[in-house]
């Protein structure tokens, strides 16, 4: 089992505990470290010796720029520290009310292309299917980019064909459809961009850390539970900011002075999505467990203490 893996076993447990472990990992300045300082932290971490305080930030450069299963170095783009910066400014812009089709559509491509990404970059990929990009995995990226893109930017596209003049109509459409539209999304997107973990199994462990075969069980387990947690993570983020505009849209201050309105939605936005990063990153523990009864027959012999473990991916 890979180091990272055996210290979120040993470690993250708990919710608040693997909360506590991410507010601390999500530091944006590990993304300056190069490749060399990368691989020696994740060597550091794997070593005989324990770690003391001042070995932390080898700690957390291992755990953010290693992948758990192969041991590689994540795309810079694509390590956790990289998804607030790399992404609010999408969040952002796709979430706000545009003038027309084309803007939403252009700001919804970029979000799902980068959603896409992040979703394959971080998945679990101990099969041999997931070791290297297939067609069929290209296809499947482009596919799902393209179809969450034109379902994200739905609300602008009933409006302007519509011709909705309503304001109230207009509320429904750019503020209330875009909260589980968000949250409806990112789950599809993590769901299909993750889809050959459900079929081709992940990688399975037991309890000291010893492969002991794939599993479809455990692969679509994994996969579920990255969805739930991404469906949290924009859902609150499209959520808050949207039901936080239309109250205060009633007090006379911002009735009076409507240019406020702007800013304060990008900044609740920006917020709140970086206040759910770690949040929804701790939904789920990153090494998760799977009990006997629901692995495969040939694996259960391996579950001695009635439970196996798998690398839910991010």
């Amino acid at each position: 089992m890979d180091p990272n893996l055996l210290y979120w076993k040993n470690q993250g447990q708990s919710f608040f505990g693997r909360l506590r472990i991410w507010f601390n990992l999500l530091d944006p300045t590990s993304l300056s470290a190069t490749d060399v300082e990368i691989k020696k932290a994740h060597a550091l971490l794997g070593g005989e010796d324990p770690l003391n305080k001042e070995d932390g930030h080898a700690l957390s450069l291992s755990l953010t720029s290693v992948h758990g299963d192969s041991g590689e170095t994540l795309p810079l783009v694509f390590r956790p520290p990289a998804l607030l910066p790399m992404a609010a400014p999408l969040v952002i812009a796709s979430l706000l009310p545009h003038s027309s089709v084309k803007p939403a559509l252009f700001w919804q491509f970029l979000l799902q292309s980068y959603s896409a990404g992040f979703n394959h970059a971080n998945g679990n990929s101990s099969s041999e299917q997931r070791k290297k990009t297939s067609l069929k995995q290209l296809l499947l990226l482009a596919g799902t980019v393209s179809y969450a893109t034109c379902a994200g930017a739905l609300p602008q596209i009933f409006i302007n064909r519509l011709g909705i003049r309503s304001a109230s109509v207009q509320t429904i459409f750019r503020s209330i459809l875009p909260i589980p539209l968000s949250a409806a999304l990112a789950f599809f997107n993590v769901f299909t961009i993750r889809s050959e973990e459900s079929e081709t199994g992940i990688r399975v462990f037991d309890r000291d850390g010893n492969p002991v075969g794939l599993s479809k069980a455990a692969g679509q387990k994994a996969v579920k539970e990255t969805a739930l947690s991404r469906a949290a993570l924009l859902g609150t983020t499209a959520a808050v900011p949207n039901i936080l505009v239309l109250l205060l849209k009633r007090w006379r201050l911002f009735q009076r002075n409507p240019l406020l309105v702007a800013p304060l939605r990008h900044i609740s936005v920006a917020f709140v999505f970086g206040l759910m990063i770690p949040v929804s990153f701790s939904l789920f523990p990153q090494l998760g467990t799977i009990k006997k009864e629901h692995v495969e027959e040939e694996l259960k012999a391996a579950a001695v203490d009635g439970q196996l473990y798998y690398n839910r991916g991010l």
